[in-house]
């Protein structure tokens, strides 16, 4: 059997990131430098195998055409998700989902990280 362990994503400023999935409910395990001279740090969700790698290249601009890639997070209540973050500063996207959600429309928003990478969030 195949075991999916991580995802490495590429940052420009690894606090803002760090604290930006922080917020969305990531802890943060090792941080360390590369023999390349890379800052790497790994943030986990509680019960999840898989990992975030989050890495800082001080000579590599991040740049990545628009929605080239996304993570995805699954909750158990999107709203009070949802509304969390609002509380903590993030912007939830489409701006209307409150309005959606009521509506009987899939239960699915976003929001955008640091970089400009979007974070989808699903209720599971």
């Amino acid at each position: 059997m195949i075991k999916f362990l991580h995802t490495r994503i590429r940052v420009s400023n690894p606090q803002a990131s760090i604290a930006f999935y922080q917020k969305l409910g990531f802890t943060l395990g090792e941080q360390k430098t590369s023999p390349q001279g890379n800052q790497l740090a790994f943030l986990h969700l509680p019960g999840n195998d898989h990992f975030l790698e989050l890495t800082y290249s001080p000579d590599f601009a991040v740049e990545f055409p628009e929605d080239l890639m996304h993570t995805a997070v699954g909750v158990a209540d999107i709203i009070v998700y949802c509304d969390k973050l609002e509380q903590d500063g993030i912007e939830i996207w489409p701006g209307e989902w409150r309005q959606k959600f009521s509506s009987g429309e899939r239960k699915m928003a976003f929001v955008t990280d640091p970089d400009g990478y979007e974070v989808e969030i699903l209720e599971v």
